[in-house]
This record gives structure tokens, sequence and C-alpha cells, in this order.
């Protein structure tokens, strides 16, 4: 898939492995990640800690992400022909990304920093 064209599951999927997080499916469909301590390190292997992961519709969880990687989100760039309204930029990868929300934005221009303009999506995630 293409990077720029990410969206919903598909956009939680490759946050999460730019990320380096340890994704599986829960309930519902739904993307969980395994939790971390908060210095972002794994939590020890006896702890089961698991939760839902959202980081382009959940500021908890993508604006963490945005501060810590430096990413400059600019409004009012609308293309109609393309629906998107935010720009997301990382200076020093010289990586942008485009989305209607300022988070999508965000969280495709890390993903492209991360791991580049096409990835993989395992089916079994999606």
């Amino acid at each position: 898939m293409k990077t720029s064209e990410l969206i919903g599951t598909a956009l939680k999927i490759a946050v999460a492995k730019a990320d380096n997080r340890q994704i599986r499916k829960g309930l519902g469909g739904s993307i969980e990640v395994r939790g971390r301590t908060e210095d972002g390190d794994e939590l020890p292997g006896h702890w089961d800690l698991w939760m839902n992961w959202n980081p382009a519709t959940d500021w908890s969880q993508g604006g963490p992400i945005i501060e810590r990687e430096k990413i400059e989100l600019i409004d009012n760039c609308s293309n109609p022909a393309e629906n998107w309204y935010w720009a997301a930029h990382i200076w020093h990868t010289k990586t942008i990304g485009y989305g209607s929300t300022a988070l999508i934005a965000a969280m495709r221009c890390y993903v492209a920093s991360k791991l580049g303009d096409e990835m993989d999506i395992p089916k079994e995630l999606l």
C-alpha cells in the first residue's frame, strides 16, 4: 500500500510497525499494541498488558509521537481533488504527509519517515 493512502486499520498497523510495537488483533477486529512504560520501554515479559491502538484518531496516542518526532502540522492545505486539508512535515527527514485531519497527516508522515513510501500490511490483521 502507498503510505500516502493509508487510513483506518491499515494506518493503525503501519504506525505500530513504524513505532516498533507488538501488534495483535483484538475483540471486534480492533488493533491492539502491547503496553509500554512511561519511558517507552517494553514491559517485562510476564506482564500481559495490551491496549486499543488508535494513534490517527486519539491525541493521547498520536500526540506523543508528534512531539517526539518533531512533526510540524500545517492547516488549510486544501486540495479538493484529493480531499486533504492538513499537511505534516518532519524537517530532518524531509518527509511530508497529507490528510483530512491533523492526526492522519502526522501519522502518514511518521510512517513514511520510518518505513518509506510503500509498505506491506499483513492480511490477517486487516
